[in-house]
């Protein structure tokens, strides 16, 4: 099995898009890619829509060779309507378009599969499905919540196993806090795990210190309970240039039980660029440098 994390957090964008191949597929989970439109009253940095720009075309190269793609939710840092029809030959399984939604997710759901049709491309229902493709196997979870509620909605976690190795990535669970999204990933019992972390920078705000103290407890029994040998932490977590400070306990544990915690930009051997983060820093110096954090 191989995985590429292609553009996240770490890497200056909003996005989780991953690829996963395995002798029998190339998956693509969640080709997208969007910047903050403000961030501490900034709209994006040049440096950020140059890095945008960037990782699309990254994630474009990398669709051409996929045969299999997923939808874990309707952001769009998680899909691109406007180039649906770069799908139109793939296999592609999305999130329930009205079931378990909330209602911007739900236009915006509408919008992208008529693209798709458009395109003369198909698409399948992905929630709590089993797809095998000789001896992988795909599991897509049902839906659970968004974040801390369901306020903004619900995504699909995916894990792919190819009967040696199993991923799984949970998209959008800022965490994990609930014991719904726990669940799915102690059930999985993954080797590598790719994680929304807690949304510390909104901490106190739209994140409270309770989701905060749940996660990391979450975050210790995963590593604690399951084989993982892996955990890839970042996505809202990489918007916080505190966050290690911030999940103390969990690098701790991880250390303690020899388990690889890195961010996508670290699993790929590249610098960390948290650029959303240091938006304020980009428009007070002209001659900032990407520096790894």
């Amino acid at each position: 099995m191989k995985i590429e994390l292609l553009a996240y957090d770490s890497m200056g964008v909003r996005s989780m898009a991953t690829v996963v191949e395995t002798k029998d597929l190339r998956l693509m989970i969640d080709p997208g890619v969007a910047l903050a439109p403000y961030r501490y009253g900034l709209p994006p940095h040049e440096l950020e829509i140059k890095k945008l720009n960037e990782m699309w075309s990254i994630i474009e190269d990398n669709l051409i060779d996929c045969t299999h793609v997923v939808i874990t939710h309707y952001h769009y840092d998680h899909h691109e309507p406007d180039s649906a029809e770069l799908l139109a030959k793939k296999m592609v399984y999305v999130k329930h378009p009205t079931q378990n939604i909330n209602f911007s997710q739900k236009r915006r759901a509408s919008y992208f599969l008529s693209k798709i049709n458009e395109a003369g491309g198909t698409y399948q229902y992905a929630d709590g499905r089993d797809i095998r493709v000789n001896s992988t196997i795909i599991r897509i979870s049902e839906p659970t919540p968004h974040g801390t509620n369901t306020k903004l909605g619900y995504v699909i976690m995916v894990s792919v196993c190819d009967g040696e190795e199993k991923v799984l990535y949970t998209s959008d669970v800022e965490g994990p806090s609930l014991d719904a999204q726990l669940d799915i990933i102690l059930r999985e019992r993954s080797d590598v795990l790719i994680v929304d972390g807690p949304m510390t920078y909104m901490l106190g705000y739209r994140y409270s210190y309770e989701s905060l103290e749940a996660s990391i407890k979450n975050l210790v029994k995963i590593i604690r309970e399951t084989p993982v040998k892996t955990i890839v932490l970042d996505h809202h977590l990489m918007r916080d240039l505190g966050y290690k400070q911030k999940i103390e306990p969990v690098i701790r544990e991880a250390e303690l039980k020899g388990v690889r915690l890195l961010s996508a930009a670290e699993f790929e051997g590249k610098p960390i660029e948290m650029l959303e983060a240091r938006r304020k820093e980009l428009y007070g110096s002209s001659c900032y440098k990407l520096d790894a954090t």
